[in-house]
Order: structure tokens, then sequence, then C-alpha cells
């Protein structure tokens, strides 16, 4: 049971939502960064959207994403995302082994965290964005 599961705090795992400029626009996607001198293994991103819109709920479908393994200080790109959603709290569940212990945290950008005003250049990924720690 998830009870008797020891889950320890998660340091040194970021998220990141960041764009690039290409020749056709603004694209934005999501980035795992890990700052630890050691692997994560077996790492599972689920995304969602979610929050009301004009009186109404809405929330998008839930994406998963498997990567076997993240090297020891380096990043991966999860997914594109669309900055339609930006006005939906942003939901990403990052659960990840070292060695044969489970990690497992919720990053949440809020419709807020998109705001011009809070993009800051992330030197991770050397791309401006928001960042979640």
């Amino acid at each position: 049971m998830k009870k008797d599961i020891d889950f320890s705090p998660v340091t040194g795992v970021k998220l990141a939502i960041a764009k690039t400029e290409t020749p056709d626009g603004i694209e934005w996607a999501v980035y795992l960064i890990n700052l630890n001198l050691i692997e994560l293994n077996t790492v599972m991103v689920t995304s969602k959207g979610y929050g009301i819109l004009d009186g109404e709920k809405r929330q998008t479908s839930t994406l998963r994403h498997m990567i076997q393994e993240l090297g020891a200080q380096s990043i991966a790109k999860v997914e594109s995302i669309d900055p339609g959603v930006f006005i939906l709290t942003n939901e990403f569940w990052v659960s990840y082994y070292i060695l044969d212990q489970i990690f497992d945290k919720k990053f949440i950008f809020t419709p807020g965290s998109f705001d011009p005003a809070h993009f800051r250049l992330i030197p991770e990924i050397g791309l401006e964005g928001v960042l979640h720690s």
C-alpha cells in the first residue's frame, strides 16, 4: 500500500516550462532537470491541466511519459506544451528511482506563473521560461 512506501524528499530535481524561438514562431516545452550527481531511473511524468473557464470546469487529457534513465546532471525534454493551456493550472507528477529508493513530487504551475514578469533565464537549459523546484 502507498502508506507503506517511504517517500524521501525530492532534492536536485526541477521542472521548467520554457520557450524557444524558431523560424515558425515561439514553441514551448516542458523540461525535467536532474541536478543530482546520480542518475534517475524509471522516471514517470504525468501531466494535466485543470481549472474553471467561463464558469465551467475544464480539464485537459492526462499525458504520461516514461524516461528509462536520466543521467546525472542532465536534462530531458518531456513534452511540447501549447500556451493555450497556460490559463489553466498545470500539474506535473514526477516519480523516479535512485538506486532502490522511490521518489515523487508534484509540480504545480498556476495561471499566474506564466505572466511574462515571472519569466527568467533558466541557466541549466539556456532558455527563458518558468522554473519550479
